[in-house]
Formats: structure tokens, C-alpha cells, sequence
């Protein structure tokens, strides 16, 4: 239940760390392409046989393509897509014909990712920008530019850092498009699948050769609960640490970042980044050079002692120091 009621503000609040240890998502530029389709809403228009006419819309479809940023949370992205509906004007029982609506659409879009840098990545948006619409029946066409506006709710599914798939619907909607001097509404809901690739993500430095075995000597150093501050036994531990440093001579120190299980998995992996470099620094202030530290996480995937899902354990919320 903590796991539930946390993620989404764990996710914002952990952010910076987390991108740097696990997250799907890194800041960059991203294109992508589009396509699903639309259903028309149906409306009224003045027809040429001097009568009022409804128009019947059939499901449409549309196609198009972005070109975005993403700064991990936020979004921005600049959209051009094409929508085609065609569609019956009743005029009366004896007077019906066919009439089709073509519609470019450039837009601004500004897009919240709720989970960013997670596997599922839900989000809301909205876009504004400018419609080219040409209404065409009975053998003529009218060519109208409108504002154009939209909302947006989908989820989006990270494949990894580069790719990304995308699922949402969309209310979509003009300021009134005119045919043979008419004006009618121009408004479809539209359910669009798309195929996002992300540039900038870092690229993922090959396995070093495994060390060879040395003599290696550790300490552990404890947190109170979701804290990653030193205590006056934490200090102490980690000056023993550099003394035993400095009687070495040529050492490494790897401090290693641990949490228990009661809170969200991104979160606790974000915390034991901090507890870690919390560490660290401490070790410098001890004389240790920050060039002979290497700081790692491990979240609550390596317990000291094995607990349930949400279990507060004092043990587990450590660091390792461990020369070598």
C-alpha cells in the first residue's frame, strides 16, 4: 500500500538520481511517427438545395509525425498530422450525397509524464495550433484556415532508453470550417498509436574485466528510516575507514548504498544513491581522495536481513565500505 500511495511523488522527488542509476529516460530530442483513427461528431450544414442538412460522418483515419524534447516529466513537441473523414449530408428523405473533409493540422503540444523514466509511463497533454481544412461535395471543395486545439490522455510503454511506443486518445477541434459559404463544426475524437526514437540517452559502457582477487577489509555504516544523514557512530565508523585507508598506502573504497523495503522500489534505489554519496564525502572531509571512492546503489535488492514487501528493517538501511 506505501509502494501505491508513493510511486508518482517518489518518481518526481527521486528524479535526478534515479535517471543517472536505472531510468528509461534521459533529457533529449525525440521524433516519432503516428497513425489511428477518428470518428467525426455529427453536425449540421446548410445545404445548396436551400435546405438544412446533417452530416453522418464515417470513421475516418489519420497520419502524422512530432518532433519533440523531453526533460524527463515534461514534454514539448511540434505535431503535423492528416485526418480524412468522408461522410453522408442527409437534406430530406429524397435528398442525401456524399462530402469528405481533408484536415492538416500543425500543432504545439505540451505533454506531463506521469512515472517518467519507468517502464509504463502515463500522460495528459494539450495542443493548440492551425488547421488547414478543405471541405469538398458535389464536385466542389472549400479551402478554410482555423485555430486548432486538442486534448490528450495516453500511456506510453519505454522499450528501453531509445524507444518508446505510444497509446492515446484525443478530443480534436476547430473553429468552424465553411462549405459554399456554411460554417459547420469541425470536432472527431481520435485514438492514435505511435512509435517514438529518443536521442541522448547515454550510451551503456562495456563490463570491465573481472578484478583479481585481493585482500579486501569492510565496515558497515547504519540510517535511521528514510535518512541519509550521518550519525556521531556513522562519523566514527567511517574515520576508522579512512585511517585503514591511509595504513594501505594504494587502496580502492567501494561504498555501497543499501534500503529497506518500505517504500517504492525507485525511490529506496534513489535513497541508497544518497546514503552512498553521503559516505563518500565523508571519507573526503577524512582525507580520503574523492578519485579513490566509487559510489554504487542497490536499492532494496539486497537485504542484510530478508523481509516482507513494506518491512521497516534497521539492518538494511546500510552502506558497505569495503577497501580493496
Amino acid at each position: 500500500m506505501i509502494k501505491k500511495a508513493l510511486a508518482t511523488a517518489a518518481a518526481l522527488v527521486a528524479l535526478p538520481v534515479v535517471t543517472q542509476a536505472q531510468s528509461l529516460q534521459y533529457p533529449g530530442f525525440y521524433i516519432g511517427a503516428e497513425g489511428g483513427g477518428t470518428w467525426m461528431f455529427n453536425t449540421n450544414i446548410a445545404t445548396p438545395f436551400g435546405t438544412n442538412g446533417t452530416i453522418y460522418p464515417d470513421i475516418g483515419w489519420a497520419a502524422g509525425g512530432v518532433i519533440g524534447y523531453d526533460f524527463v516529466g515534461p514534454r514539448v513537441e511540434l505535431e503535423g498530422i492528416y485526418r480524412r473523414n468522408t461522410a453522408t449530408v442527409g437534406a430530406g428523405p429524397f435528398n442525401a450525397f456524399g462530402a469528405a473533409k481533408d484536415d492538416v493540422g500543425i500543432l504545439a503540444n505540451i505533454l506531463y509524464d506521469f512515472n517518467a523514466g519507468g517502464t509504463i509511463v502515463p500522460y495528459i497533454g494539450a495542443g493548440a495550433g492551425v488547421a488547414f481544412v478543405k471541405t469538398s461535395a458535389l464536385g466542389f471543395s472549400t479551402d478554410t484556415t482555423q485555430f486548432a486545439y486538442q486534448a490528450i490522455l495516453g500511456v506510453g510503454y519505454n522499450i528501453d532508453p531509445q524507444f518508446r511506443v505510444n497509446l492515446d486518445a484525443r478530443y480534436y477541434g476547430t473553429t468552424n470550417p465553411y462549405f459554399a459559404g456554411t460554417g459547420y463544426t469541425n470536432n472527431n475524437i481520435s485514438a492514435m498509436l505511435s512509435l517514438q526514437v529518443r536521442f541522448g540517452a547515454p550510451a551503456v559502457a562495456p563490463a570491465p574485466p573481472p578484478a583479481p582477487a585481493v585482500a579486501t577489509t569492510s565496515f558497515m555504516v547504519f540510517f535511521d528510516w528514510d535518512r541519509s544523514n550521518l550519525s556521531a557512530q556513522a562519523l566514527n565508523t567511517i574515520k576508522q575507514a579512512a585511517d585503514a585507508f591511509r595504513a594501505k598506502g594504494s587502496a580502492r573504497i567501494t561504498a555501497t548504498g543499501h534500503a529497506d523495503r518500505s517504500g517504492p522500489e525507485n525511490y529506496n534505489m534513489a535513497l541508497s544513491l544518497r546514503r552512498a554519496n553521503a559516505v563518500k564525502d565523508a571519507l573526503v572531509q577524512n582525507g580520503v581522495p574523492a578519485t579513490a571512492i566509487s559510489v554504487v546503489g542497490r536499492g532494496e535488492s539486497q537485504p542484510l536481513v530478508p523481509t516482507a514487501d513494506g518491512v521497516r528493517e534497521p539492518q538494511n538501511r546500510r552502506v558497505e565500505i569495503v577497501l580493496g
